[in-house]
């Protein structure tokens, strides 16, 4: 099991989130309204800004800044992923 370290003073963070066994979702027009849409409501309720965003047909890399005193990314990530694969 790989040992992670996790960073959790700052604002910035980067991720890279992967589709399911890397089917590559992200190239079809629909998926990318869905995930936009997945985005867009998730922001809604736990605000950060997307300074990047880099978008491949099976995976994606963002770079968020978070508000001030703000280190929850984690239930961000969730809610994202969870909405998007439910739309």
């Amino acid at each position: 099991m790989p040992h992670y370290r996790r960073h959790y003073e700052g604002r910035m963070f980067f991720f890279t989130l992967v589709t399911y066994q890397r089917r590559r979702l992200f190239g079809r027009p629909h998926a990318r309204a869905l995930l936009r849409g997945a985005i867009g409501r998730t922001r809604k309720q736990r605000p950060w800004r997307t300074e990047a965003i880099v978008l491949l047909p099976d995976h994606l890399h963002t770079l968020w800044l978070l508000p001030a005193e703000d280190t929850d990314y984690s239930s961000r990530i969730a809610a994202l992923k969870k909405r998007f694969t439910r739309a």
